[in-house]
């Protein structure tokens, strides 16, 4: 289905240039008194190769559709992820390529968003916060809520986020997956 490319969104999956690739970012400029323009962001899904480019307001493209199934996460194995499909427990296992910075949020039967195009995996979308135990950080202080400052901390899942002062080891916190950042005490 052709679009207009100001009608490019965050998540659409299109052909550009012969190519299958997922928006990243598009913001809408106006510069003055010079024609309308979409600057997007893209990710060749292929080879995970950043596209930057600049459409016309005027201009098409051929957004393609997509396929969501719900899964489960199971297990690592070597290079790959294992997940399983609810519906008919068929187990697919998808490249760290794919998976990217994401694989720090997945726990064990956690359930995520599988987006297939044509029948191959293009990319997988996360719960927007998780909840993760501290495995590593320096002792809490009491009564150290009025700071901000952040003191880097170990979650389960191995990767680092920065805490207040007042979190400790063995303490379950909330982390936001777009941000990475820490959200509260779970």
């Amino acid at each position: 289905m052709n679009i207009k490319a100001t009608d490019i969104r965050k998540g659409y999956v299109l052909r550009f240039k012969d190519r299958i690739v997922r928006v990243v970012s598009s913001t809408h400029h106006t510069p003055g008194n010079l024609r309308a323009m979409m600057q997007v962001e893209m990710k060749d899904v292929s080879n995970n190769a950043n596209i930057n480019h600049r459409f016309r307001a005027d201009d098409t493209v051929e957004k393609l559709n997509v396929d969501f199934i719900n899964m489960e996460y199971l297990y690592q194995e070597g290079d790959s992820f294992v997940f399983m499909n609810t519906e008919n427990y068929e187990q697919t296992y998808l490249t760290a390529e794919l998976v990217g910075n994401q694989a720090g949020y997945l726990l064990a039967n956690m359930k995520v968003n599988v987006s297939f195009i044509e029948g191959k995996p293009v990319s997988i979308e996360l719960p927007p916060r998780v909840t993760l135990k501290v495995t590593a950080t320096e002792p809490g202080i009491r009564n150290a809520t009025a700071t901000n400052v952040l003191k880097p901390a170990t979650l389960e899942t191995g990767i680092s986020v920065g805490v207040p002062a007042f979190i400790s080891e063995g303490e379950s916190i909330i982390v936001s997956t777009e941000t990475g950042e820490y959200m509260s005490r779970a």
